[in-house]
């Protein structure tokens, strides 16, 4: 894997992570975008393991 690849999608997972923390703590946190953030990061913690495996 092209380590700047690997970096960047390593900092889109940390972004996301950011993200999903801080609706978390809100006083209302909105569920579908908590939903839609978690799977989000998901997706790229799919991609980074696949992308170490090959």
């Amino acid at each position: 894997m092209d380590k700047a690849i690997a970096e960047e999608l390593e900092s889109k997972h940390a972004a996301l992570h950011d993200l999903i923390e801080e609706e978390e703590h809100r006083a209302h946190p909105d569920e579908d975008l908590l939903h839609r953030l978690k799977k989000e990061k998901l997706r790229l913690k799919d991609e980074i393991a696949g992308h170490l495996l090959h």
